[in-house]
């Protein structure tokens, strides 16, 4: 045993505290550093001021700190919430501020069925306190839309149950918008599909959807849960597009479904909602139109019968002048007593006028009037002198200005003059520009032209054969014995004349002309 009492040292390694915490949290980290945690979130109050997240994994005998850096909070798919059981991976690690231990997470995902419920359910009611899934926010669907968006698997049987179905009741031009439909980027995908299907202008290149159909097969909870996300419902709810939600079965139900306008049980289900059978409206259209054509001929046969009434009920001719005719007859019977009467009230109205005419009115009458002209003519004299001085005021002014004129002209001239430079200055950059470029366009044609031409495969050995007409032979069954050829080489052309099968060939002749001559006959011999 050790003495107290002995002053001899210890054969003890000594640590400092950060030592020792450094190299608990190393062995920690080396025996930890990928574990699998099921536990309850407790303690959870949402991400810390600086961004990470800090809370309590436990059960019912222990307790373990947990801590969510701030770049993996924002890549979580589930986010943690207080009192949900869930699975947390991650590594654990040593706090040595506080000698404690913690779990560093980097994935969440909820701990079974029982859980994604529980988290399903609490999602749906906060979104229903929005007012994300309210019946008076829904659209009605159009009748009959020319244009369909479909946002589903390209690959699936739900696109094809979707196209058959259409083609069968209304044929109609379908967009199909591919996502994937499980996974966890699956209602990021759809989100974003239902935000551009939206986004479309109206007579674009791509064709804006009078309708949109969300779909998917049946599946598990789990395979179903993209369709539950956040992103997808405000994203259905906010669509200014009508939208049918036709995810899994008929006993299958996704918060898409609440906040879609309408829900489908089954793809198939949503492509009879999307259209009218038209086999039915053709039928519908056939009888509204006998309809139409039987009211009309009803109608005609009415107003013919009432018309007929009428004309019956008209009065003759003769008993509608009779009033005229007897009115006429009295006024005529009337008509020179009345001219006598009033000749005799004419003669009597001149008579008076005449005895209130005298030579001394006629006279005072004529001199008023004098008096009246000799005013006027002087009213007009003096109005006549203003408009005189008027007149002359202003030719001053135009004489003032076409004084000056002169000078303004050879102003506006030297400007014309100096803008007139200017312009040709420029004209004269732009055409010595324009001719560069026409010049760089030409001999970039001529290039390609040049690589084009069958010259360049004749500088490398081979060889262009027409017959006497100067058609192009390809195959050798093409030539007959004693036929005249023309063989063209890279540096000309000769003639040639072909011999049987078991005459010996003849010897080479020399070029008859060279390439860019005319044709010419070369000797046979």
């Amino acid at each position: 045993m050790f003495d107290a009492k002995d002053d001899s040292p210890s054969n003890a390694t000594e640590f400092t505290v950060s030592e020792l915490s450094g190299s608990i949290r190393r062995t920690v980290e080396d025996a930890f550093g990928f574990v699998r945690v099921r536990g309850e979130i407790s303690g959870y109050r949402g991400p810390h001021s600086s961004g990470h997240a800090y809370f309590s994994l436990k059960d019912d005998k222990a307790r373990i700190e947990a801590v969510i850096w701030k770049g993996v909070f924002s890549r979580l798919r589930h986010k943690p919430q207080e009192g949900l059981e869930v699975i947390a991976t991650g590594k654990v690690t040593t706090y040595p501020g506080s000698s404690k231990y913690q779990i560093v997470i980097e994935e969440i995902e909820p701990a079974g069925a029982g859980a994604l419920m529980a988290l399903l359910e609490e999602r749906r009611r906060r979104l229903a306190a929005e007012g994300l899934f309210d019946e008076a926010r829904k659209q009605l669907l159009p009748f009959m839309p020319g244009i369909i968006g479909v946002v589903t698997s390209p690959t699936g049987a739900v696109i094809r149950d979707i196209l058959h179905r259409l083609e069968d009741r209304f044929p109609v031009h379908v967009v199909v918008w591919p996502v994937r439909v499980q996974g966890e980027s699956s209602g990021v995908e759809v989100a974003q599909a239902i935000a551009g299907f939206n986004a479309l202008p109206p007579g674009g290149p791509i064709a804006r959807p009078d309708l949109i159909i969300v779909a998917r097969g049946g599946g598990s909870l789990e395979d179903l849960w993209g369709f539950n996300d956040e992103a997808v419902v405000r994203a259905a709810a906010g669509s200014d597009i009508p939208l049918i939600s036709a995810v899994g079965h008929e006993t299958d139900w996704t918060l898409i479904d609440h906040a879609a306008d309408r829900r489908a049980p089954t793809p198939t289900g949503a492509a009879e909602m999307a259209v009218p059978v038209k086999a039915d409206l053709v039928a519908h259209v056939a009888g509204l139109a006998a309809r139409l054509r039987s009211a009309q001929s009803r109608t005609l046969d009415r107003r013919r019968e009432a018309l007929r009434s009428l004309a019956r009920a008209l009065p003759t001719l003769d008993s509608v002048l009779a009033l005229p005719r007897q009115r006429l007859d009295r006024s005529a019977q009337g008509l020179g007593q009345a001219l006598q009467l009033n000749t005799a009230n004419r003669r009597r109205g001149f008579e008076r006028q005449a005895a209130r005419i005298t030579p001394a009115t006629l006279v005072s009458a004529i001199r008023d009037k004098r008096q009246m002209v000799r005013d006027r003519a002087s009213r007009a004299d003096r109005a006549q002198e203003r408009r005189m001085d008027a007149w002359r005021a202003r030719l001053d002014r135009h004489a003032a200005v076409l004084s000056a004129l002169p000078r303004r002209i050879r102003d506006a001239q030297a400007r014309g003059r100096d803008r007139l430079k200017g312009l040709h200055h420029r004209a004269e950059i732009a055409l010595t520009q324009m001719l560069g470029q026409r010049r760089r366009a030409l001999g970039a044609q001529a290039r390609v032209l040049q690589s084009l031409s069958h010259h360049s495969v004749l500088g490398r050995g081979f060889a262009v054969i027409r017959d006497a007409d100067r058609k192009v032979l390809s195959r050798a069954a093409q030539v007959e014995a004693g036929a005249l050829l023309a063989i063209e080489f890279a540096d000309g052309e000769v003639s040639a004349l072909t011999q049987s099968s078991g005459q010996p060939p003849s010897a080479p002749k020399k070029p008859v002309r060279a390439r860019g001559g005319e044709p010419g006959q070369g000797s046979l011999f």
